[in-house]
């Protein structure tokens, strides 16, 4: 599994526009907590810069665009956002930081768990050696 996952969303058009439908467990490939948008976001200003230890996300891009940043305190590999019928799988474990974006970004994210300040990780040295650990831990 690569560290840029994308999910393409099925969408319908006809003359009257077009619709995408999010499901739990179908498009969305986990139980969906939370929903939140970023938006009006300053020029110039980043976003992220944090990872979570248990909680994972879909990031869509319903407009706009914008570029993510993704780490595994491995590799660290971007990506672009945007078009609203792709998506991005942020899983847990992956710092995450979002750049450029659109002064008409609207930046939909969908969790797998409600809110928890504890579940973040904030500080990158600390997430390297937790990154690290679990590595260690998991290849034995």
């Amino acid at each position: 599994m690569g560290l840029v996952q994308c999910c393409d969303f099925p969408h319908l058009s006809d003359e009257r526009g077009s619709l995408v439908a999010l499901e739990a467990n179908k498009t969305i490939p986990f139980e969906i907590k939370r929903v939140y948008y970023i938006y009006h976001t300053e020029q110039g200003v980043s976003r992220g810069y944090h990872a979570h230890k248990d909680l994972k996300q879909v990031a869509i891009c319903v407009a706009g665009s914008c570029r993510i940043v993704l780490d595994d305190g491995h590799t660290r590999k971007e990506t672009w956002l945007d078009c609203p019928t792709r998506g991005l799988l942020i899983e847990s474990m992956i710092w995450r930081e979002m750049h450029d974006l659109s002064e008409d970004c609207v930046l939909l994210v969908l969790a797998s768990e409600h809110y928890d300040e504890r579940d973040y990780i904030r500080n990158y040295e600390d997430f390297l050696k937790l990154s690290h650990n679990a590595h260690n831990t998991s290849s034995r």
